[in-house]
């Protein structure tokens, strides 16, 4: 998955003020206790880390 359709997805699930203030706000343990942001920077891969927020937060797996 590439970092803009992530970032796409995020702003379709959560809208784009929610979504941005999540990824760069919100700790994940199931990432090491980093954010989406940090996770992402450090060389995540974008859809595992879009799985944890899925996971996280209940997304449909139909949107998933």
């Amino acid at each position: 998955m590439r970092l803009t359709y992530f970032r796409e997805l995020m702003d379709d699930e959560f809208g784009p003020v929610r979504a941005a203030s999540l990824a760069r706000d919100h700790v994940f343990a199931e990432l090491g206790g980093l954010t989406v942001d940090e996770a992402l920077e450090q060389g995540h891969e974008p859809r595992e880390v879009w799985r944890v927020v899925c996971r996280a937060y209940d997304v449909p797996p139909a949107r998933r």
